[in-house]
């Protein structure tokens, strides 16, 4: 398959780690896919707080954000569930939720489908598709951990913020592309991002 058709889905919540979306969507953007883009609210707020962008105007601030290849963008509002990644007929290749707050988490787990990162992440486990989880919070109590491992049985993929040292990081840059390079890895898309053991 030619990556200009293959499609995937980011969801982008209130967790900390904006930083890790923004990434992702850049590097799938750059490699000329179709993305799909979710932000909550609380992940507009953490845009303003932690990369301290102005969110008055969303839809300049996401075209300026992710220029290149902003054509291929499609950002959905949180609550339209018309929408097309809402329904299982779409041809959704992959999802993935950068950062994942424990609240979404527990949404998902629960089948709550409160909202369209919620439902369509729903969409992804009943069709069997890809669903990557990338939750950013510590420490975690039981239930947090029994969401994530409610998930993994139905065939998530929970992959943390954690980033590796080995590859010997120098700056921020380097420990939030390790992440996003792991969750590409999931997605089976290649990359650069990292510098692999071995290498």
């Amino acid at each position: 398959m030619q990556n200009k058709k293959r499609i995937f889905t980011v969801g982008i919540t209130g967790a900390s780690g904006a930083i890790y979306g923004v990434t992702l969507v850049r590097e799938l953007l750059r490699q000329e896919f179709d993305v799909h883009l979710i932000i909550t609210e609380a992940g507009w707020q953490v845009f303003k707080e932690e990369l301290l962008l102005d969110t008055t105007n969303r839809e300049q601030l996401l075209s300026e954000l992710f220029a290149d290849g902003y054509h291929n963008l499609t950002v959905h509002h949180l609550h339209n569930y018309a929408a097309s990644i809402a329904s299982g007929s779409f041809r959704n290749e992959g999802m993935v939720i950068i950062p994942c707050s424990m609240g979404t988490l527990s949404g998902i787990a629960h089948g709550a489908s409160g909202n369209l990162l919620e439902r369509t992440a729903d969409v992804m486990l009943k069709e069997g598709r890809k669903l990557v989880i990338v939750p950013r919070e510590t420490p975690l109590h039981q239930i947090h951990l029994e969401n994530m491992l409610t998930l993994t049985k139905m065939g998530a993929h929970i992959l943390p913020a954690m980033p590796g040292f080995y590859h010997l990081p120098e700056t921020i840059d380097d420990l939030v592309k390790f992440v996003v390079g792991k969750t590409l890895d999931r997605l089976e898309v290649e990359h650069e991002m990292f510098k692999r053991w071995g290498e």
